[in-house]
């Protein structure tokens, strides 16, 4: 197995270590929402989303590795959507990242959380009695996800067969004019 064999891997466990948490700490979310019959929030939503589909993606791929390895260039496309689709979930929940979770019934992204934020404490929703659970809980989801991010720019480029070799062309003439040689070496990171 080469250095990039090895780095796909360990970033491949990184982001499944990073996305198993994300996944657990927003479907407590989505659960709630739905124990207050109401609808998830937009931004708590797509980095949901993307959480379950990179988790399901990086399983996958670790597990088939030998075979994914002859697909190298899909496995690399795929993990560019990934970061597009983790910048936008990081976009979405940004709400959260100067939130202070030590006092965090001021604000404005408290008074839009509804029945886990303002509105359900003051109706006493069970799910809104500890704020600065919730808030913790949504500032790490958007860490990792921000972390998720760069996870998988390191294993684009460590799947991507472009960015992962380099051919040289070397050129050399011999005396006589007409005859040339080519010489091409191929090197791999």
């Amino acid at each position: 197995m080469s250095i990039a064999g090895f780095s796909f891997w360990f970033w491949r466990i990184m982001e499944i270590i990073t996305l198993i948490p994300t996944l657990g700490m927003l479907s407590y979310f989505v659960h709630a929402y739905t124990e207050s019959n109401s609808l998830t929030p937009a931004s708590i939503l797509v980095l949901f989303i993307v959480s379950v589909l990179g988790a399901a993606w990086t399983v996958g791929t670790l597990f088939l590795y030998a075979r994914a390895r002859h697909s190298a260039s899909f496995v690399a496309f795929v993990d560019l959507l990934f970061i597009g689709a983790f910048i936008a979930g990081v976009y979405e929940l940004r709400g959260i990242g100067k939130a202070n979770c030590t006092h965090f019934t001021a604000g404005g992204f408290y008074f839009d959380l509804g029945p886990l934020g303002y509105i359900g404490r003051n109706s006493g929703n069970k799910w809104a009695v500890n704020t600065n659970k919730n808030c913790a809980m949504l500032k790490a989801s958007w860490a990792f996800g921000i972390m998720n991010c760069i996870f998988f720019a390191f294993t684009f480029v460590s799947s991507n067969p472009m960015l992962c070799k380099s051919t040289i062309l070397l050129t050399s003439r011999s005396s006589s004019l007409s005859s040339s040689t080519v010489i091409t070496a191929t090197t791999v990171s």
